[in-house]
């Protein structure tokens, strides 16, 4: 009894390879299920004025475990992220790759303080992109230092 209960434990634990895998990562079959589905509206994030869109893809997460998982659920901690920003009046595109933990580290040095959450909830990664909802919490230490203006 105890055994098949650790089993059941175990196999619901979601491997950081599983998240940062995409959908054309992955063997793409003719069908897609309910549950895999993503709408691409909950991975996009937009600006005050509704001029630029924002969407974060998770390069690299930690094998950190997260310190309450009994609270807060399962978790993960983000460290390097790509994130892609369309203007909507010209349609032009910015990507860059930003290394969380430095520029945590970077901010903490030069203002002796980091807003940064890095845990985000497994549930909200979805195909390798982070839900537009935990957008500002992955980058408002870049935003402070002026590496990104959204």
């Amino acid at each position: 009894m105890l055994t098949e209960e650790k089993t059941n434990v175990e196999s619901k634990e979601i491997s950081s390879e599983a998240l940062l895998e995409t959908v054309s990562d992955a063997e793409v079959n003719s069908r897609i299920s309910f549950e895999e589905f993503t709408d691409e509206r909950t991975l996009i994030s937009h600006d005050a004025f509704g001029n630029k869109q924002m969407k974060i893809k998770v390069l690299e997460v930690s094998d950190e475990n997260p310190p309450s998982k009994w609270k807060f659920g399962d978790r993960v901690k983000v460290t390097k992220i790509l994130v892609t920003i369309k203007h909507l009046t010209t349609q032009q595109v910015e990507e860059g790759e930003f290394d969380i933990e430095a520029i945590e580290r970077e901010l903490a040095e030069k203002r002796h303080y980091s807003s940064t959450n890095r845990w985000i909830p497994a549930s909200d990664v979805k195909n390798g992109y982070v839900v537009g909802s935990k957008h500002t919490r992955l980058i408002s230490d870049a935003a402070a230092l002026d590496y990104i203006v959204f």
